[in-house]
């Protein structure tokens, strides 16, 4: 993904948590992103705010959201949870101070911009962030399979270089074949599992949801968890 379908994915969804550290403790508040560039995603928040002083003691964040209801329904025959299809996003990364003479440069940019700048004018106490280096996840879900005939679709994404590494699960050589991760896997609807022109099977980290039932029918042990 780029920076223009990250923000945009971001923008769908509207209000974001935005995650802090103060004092070795998350924090968290409801806030948005206003626009979008080459160098990151902007956000703003007043100079009187403890989140403007654990960003700027810090310089780190995180945040997410979810772009279906959050509300949940229980099934009336099952007891369980239903919820509706949507997606999930998150990111974290370095975060950093603009001026507003930077910022007035980039209003041509965008309607988000204009508004930015115009919000600040009018309260002068506003200051602008870049999150200009993170890593994320994009997390699709249809956990009934109303449009696919599998629960998830993720994709991870990196900007400007953020350090990262590969999360999730993968079969390893000592597989011998059995075929019990896919058939747990393909009951639960997930269908992350596949074989390979060769016969060796394989995950595939977009479909998987990292539930670790692969793990309890492997005989042998094969599949091995990265960096969760």
């Amino acid at each position: 993904m780029d920076i223009k379908e990250i923000y945009e994915k971001f923008d769908q969804i509207g209000c974001l948590t935005f995650a802090t550290i103060d004092e070795g403790y998350p924090e968290t508040r409801i806030a948005h992103l206003f626009a979008y560039d080459e160098e990151g995603l902007y956000f703003r928040t007043m100079t009187v705010k403890p989140f403007y002083r654990q960003i700027t003691e810090n310089g780190k964040m995180s945040i997410c959201g979810m772009s279906a209801s959050p509300h949940v329904v229980h099934s009336e025959a099952t007891g369980l949870p239903i919820f509706e299809p949507g997606f999930t996003m998150k990111a974290t990364g370095d975060v950093r101070e603009i001026t507003f003479e930077e910022l007035l440069k980039k209003e041509h940019k965008s309607q988000g911009f204009v508004m930015g700048i115009k919000d600040i004018r009018r309260y002068p106490d506003l200051r602008a962030f870049v999150m200009d280096r993170f890593r994320g996840e994009y997390y699709d879900y249809d956990f009934d399979l109303a449009t696919r005939d599998h629960k998830i679709i993720r994709e991870s994404f990196n900007f400007n270089d953020f350090p990262t590494k590969f999360r999730g699960m993968k079969i390893n050589d000592k597989c011998i074949g059995c075929n019990q991760c896919k058939e747990q896997c393909d009951t639960k609807l997930f269908k992350a599992i596949e074989i390979d022109e060769s016969g060796g099977y394989f995950i595939n980290n977009k479909h998987c949801d990292v539930c670790g039932d692969c793990t309890l029918v492997c005989p042998v042990g094969a599949i091995d968890r990265y960096s969760m």
